[in-house]
């Protein structure tokens, strides 16, 4: 239940293996309001960096988002969180957290896509057709952004390790390099 382009057929699977594509979960907004204030957020400037940690590891975010503020900031860029339910304190102008966006009504508008890479979220990121900095944590995660990686889509930085610079170095990076976005 993957894409095609994150892995050929195998010569040791069995003949009528098929691959068949990732099912898609793309919910809606929990608050109709909230897709009104994305589209006013995306409107009012660049592109930003859009944050998110999928289904399972929003639970275990910790200090992830005050870390992803800081880098977007120290980037001079602006930047989307989808925390889950998480409060958050103040958040600076050019900054703006969700509980939840469907993906596919956020992700098209970035310029780069940060997440934890479970099979999902990758999907709707490389659908979305922009630069991917996967932070992996557990599960298919690990494996997942090694595919996107080797397609020249995404870069990968384990999610334990995300401190502000590793976010900053690893978004300029991606950022500076026109081949993941091309």
């Amino acid at each position: 239940l993957f894409d095609a382009p994150l892995m050929r057929p195998q010569p040791d699977w069995p003949p009528h293996t098929r691959i068949c594509g990732t099912p898609l979960y793309d919910g809606t907004a929990t608050d109709p309001a909230d897709l009104a204030q994305l589209r006013a957020f995306l409107a009012a400037g660049t592109a930003p960096i859009v944050f998110a940690l999928g289904s399972s590891v929003v639970w275990l975010a910790g200090n992830f988002w005050s870390t992803a503020i800081e880098a977007a900031t120290q980037l001079g860029r602006r930047a989307i969180l989808v925390t889950g339910a998480v409060s958050l304190p103040a958040l600076p102008p050019a900054v703006c957290a969700f509980n939840y966006l469907p993906y596919s009504q956020v992700f098209p508008y970035a310029c780069a896509v940060v997440h934890q890479a479970g099979i999902g979220t990758l999907s709707q990121a490389l659908r979305a057709g922009h630069p991917q900095l996967t932070i992996p944590v557990w599960f298919d995660q690990p494996d997942n952004p090694a595919r996107a990686v080797k397609l020249g889509v995404a870069r990968s930085l384990p999610f334990r390790r995300g401190s502000t610079a590793r976010l900053v170095r690893q978004l300029r990076i991606l950022l500076a390099t026109p081949d993941y976005a091309n």
